[in-house]
């Protein structure tokens, strides 16, 4: 049987002459390995670039494993060597051309330049394959069909990568949060960087200390930096390695402070509860960049007593004051729908007014979409039978549930009714077989469970709900997913409600027959019986009015069923998303360049500032605000490239990149001002996501300061990655007095 390929095919320790000298004065103990210098190593282990086309790939590229290798990494623990390889990132060599097979296919180069694909596509020039480093490292065995494609035997099928949905590295991946891959990266994630304890007898370093020590075996400056440091002051200890992510961290708030500038902001605050229990409270700022980019940052998460809006206000200010952030900035606020946030007299929204009375509160819009949906289901008595039924179904066998991806809907996970349903109806039949196998065991206790849950879901009220909520719930989450985009502004995010009502609307009056038919078509298929439309109905739950003997099936399905459900779903809509209620937002939609071409309404405009902005204009500004709109009608609303733009954040967008800002700054003040409106607190709860992937159950005594600075480094890595090494090292030096000094 042939041997698994492991990480020891690509890695092995370098044996230098001098490497005891210079290991002599190394503060870090190094692992009890006994070196066995009888062991060929070979030292090529980077494949250079190719420089000639025509000359063929040599095979002994990657350096083949021999037997009793291994056996010098025996006592090393496996995590330092995974987490060592992990940071290297994916091996891929770049030649002018590839190796091709038979059928003249190769692999491309430009593979590793696609961002779906290059943190993890290796390629091997010796197999001519390729593999994925997370799954390579963390793979365990399944026992599916193909598991070993990407980590042991690698993948050769070029024919298979070409775009679209059925690629084999997009399949790969795959669609499901916990697949195979999903599952190794989150493990790469997942591995201790410090220890319980770390002294120099310790046998249980944490991740930081083995990989360091792993690494003096292949890199001779490692190994002379580390011969000469003092032994107290070799700043690898874990305080030291939490100053210098706060250094970091603090260097990427100041980013985010300075990006901001003087620029007005809006806040998102949510609150939630970590591993460990503790109140948590995060925040966003969302703002306009100087290039017209609407932006959502995170700016950390604080520790909480308690969840009261006067201690949520107390710790925002502080976080605010630390960063030199006027409270007089905020234009807007951002919560969900919890008493705390968003009472009118004592919550925190009301608190923040006192002190900054245009500070306008939005409530999330993704939150009051899903209270819209389940306000509606419960509004109805077969929609709400049907969901309790639903939910009942979905949690018996929890472990047969979730192997067949069925996911269980929750009232405030956005979108989870949606996928629960649609996901139901793919997987009807497997769902049937696991409700009838149960049944036959006779020593289950879920037995009678599963005999109920069997009878409703085959009955024809069943399945017609569960097509009809698919169809009416599909469209709805469009809008759901939409109102989650960080840089949606609350125009279109009004219009994107409109459209969906419209849509309803026309399903509602068109689409009864299609559906109809489509339910039928699935009964018949599956064996399940179909109801006579023209029959009388006999409810089969509770009291009904069903004596009448007009009272047929099709008029209990179509009236109190379709017309009802949708009826009721559009009186939600219409409550919640109510456009008349809000003058702030009929007035900015004068700025909504689909609404501008066709009419451009200056005094909307003027009546916007005069009312909800007063402070940010002068009079004089007021006056001038007049004059460039009317320039502004004929220059910039008839210009042809005017004409394409969708929304009102392209616009802003536009006059950046035209310089039309510098026109008319005016105008481009007041756009800035709407779009800093909040939409969605999705990025607060995406940052609670974050939160729990750091600080699990394994790292549950993380302390706060050092959660915080672990997120914000998480989250916006697009600015920590901007960060030079010399300004961290300057700033970790100005902290305090140090042994060593830096400079």
């Amino acid at each position: 049987m042939k041997k698994s390929t492991t990480i020891f095919d690509f890695f092995k320790r370098k044996v230098s002459n001098d490497l005891e000298a210079n290991t002599s004065g190394v503060t870090l103990p190094t692992t009890n390995v006994e070196e066995n210098l009888d062991v060929p190593i070979e030292e090529n282990l980077n494949v250079p670039i190719e420089e000639n086309p025509d000359e063929p790939v040599e095979e002994n590229l990657d350096v083949p494993i021999e037997q009793n290798s291994q056996t010098k990494f025996q006592k090393v623990d496996m995590s330092s060597l995974q987490i060592y390889t992990y940071h290297l990132g994916p091996y891929q060599p770049r030649f002018k051309k590839f190796k091709k097979s038979e059928k003249g296919r190769s692999f491309q180069g430009s593979w590793y330049e696609d961002d779906r694909f290059k943190p993890w596509l290796e390629y091997s020039p010796k197999k001519d394959a390729a593999f994925c480093l997370p799954c390579f490292l963390f793979h365990k065995p399944t026992g599916h069909d193909g598991q070993n494609a990407f980590t042991v035997n690698g993948f050769k099928s070029w024919k298979k990568v070409k775009n679209g949905e059925s690629c084999s590295f997009i399949l790969h991946v795959g669609k499901d949060l916990n697949s195979t891959h999903r599952i190794a990266h989150k493990a790469c994630l997942d591995l201790m960087n410090q220890g319980r304890d770390e002294s120099s007898t310790s046998t249980n370093w944490g991740n930081f200390l083995t990989t360091l020590d792993l690494m003096v075996g292949y890199n001779n400056d490692i190994v002379e930096i580390m011969a000469k440091a003092p032994k107290n002051a070799t700043y690898t200890s874990p305080q030291i390695q939490k100053e210098i992510l706060h250094v970091i961290s603090t260097k990427v708030k100041k980013a985010i402070r300075q990006e901001i500038g003087d620029a007005k902001f809006c806040i998102l605050v949510d609150e939630a509860r970590d591993e460990s229990m503790k109140e948590q409270m995060a925040v966003v700022l969302r703002y306009v960049d100087i290039n017209g980019f609407v932006r959502e940052r995170f700016f950390g998460i604080v520790h909480v007593v308690d969840t009261t809006a006067v201690t949520l206000k107390k710790e925002i200010y502080y976080l605010f004051s630390n960063y030199c952030l006027d409270i007089q900035n905020i234009r807007g606020q951002g919560y969900d729908g919890a008493s705390n946030m968003r009472g009118e007299w004592n919550g925190l929204q009301a608190l923040i007014l006192n002190d900054c009375p245009y500070a306008y509160y939005i409530h999330c819009f993704a939150h009051r979409l899903q209270l819209t949906l389940v306000g509606a289901s419960k509004a109805v008595v077969p929609l709400n039978r049907f969901f309790t039924k639903l939910i009942l179904s979905l949690r018996l066998g929890k472990g047969l549930n979730q192997m067949v991806t069925l996911q269980r809907p929750g009232d405030t996970r956005w979108g989870s009714h949606y996928k629960s349903v649609s996901n139901l109806i793919k997987l009807f039949s497997p769902t049937c077989e696991v409700l009838l196998k149960i049944m036959d065991e006779r020593n289950s206790s879920q037995k009678v469970e599963a005999e109920s849950a069997y009878e409703v879901l085959i009955s024809f009220e069943f399945v017609f709900i569960l097509h009809f909520v698919n169809e009416t719930m599909g469209i709805t989450d469009k809008l759901c997913q939409a109102l989650q985009n960080q840089s949606q502004d609350i125009l279109n995010a009004m219009h994107l409600v409109s459209s969906t009502k419209k849509l309803i609307q026309q399903f509602r009056d068109e689409k009864w027959d299609d559906l109809l038919a489509t339910v039928i078509s699935f009964c018949k298929e599956r064996g399940l019986d179909v109801l006579d439309m023209n029959a009388r109905y006999v409810a089969r739950f509770g009291r009904s009015r069903n004596q009448q003997e007009d009272f047929r099936n099709e008029h209990y399905y179509k009236v109190d069923i379709f017309n009802a459900g949708i009826d009721s779903q559009l009186q939600e809509l219409n409550h919640r998303f109510s456009e008349h209620a809000m003058e702030l937002l009929t007035l900015s939609s004068a700025l909504n360049p689909r609404e501008a071409y066709e009419s451009f309404r200056v005094n909307d405009i003027c009546s916007l500032v005069d009312n909800f902005y007063p402070i940010d204009f002068t009079d004089d500004e007021k006056n001038g605000l007049k004059k460039e709109l009317d320039f502004y009608k004929y220059d910039v609303v008839q210009h042809l490239g005017f004409k394409n733009l969708k929304n009102i954040s392209e616009v802003c967008q536009w006059m950046v990149r035209t310089r039309k800002s510098e026109y008319y700054p005016l105008i481009y003040r007041v756009v800035k001002l709407v779009l800093t409106l909040p939409v969605s607190t999705a990025t607060t709860e995406r940052a609670f996501s974050a939160m729990n992937v750091i600080k699990t159950d394994l790292r549950n005594k993380m302390e706060d300061e050092f959660l915080s600075d672990t997120m914000m480094l998480f989250i916006e890595r697009d600015i920590a990655a901007t960060i030079s090494t010399d300004s961290i090292i300057d700033d970790f030096e100005d902290l305090k007095r140090r042994r060593v000094p830096f400079s």
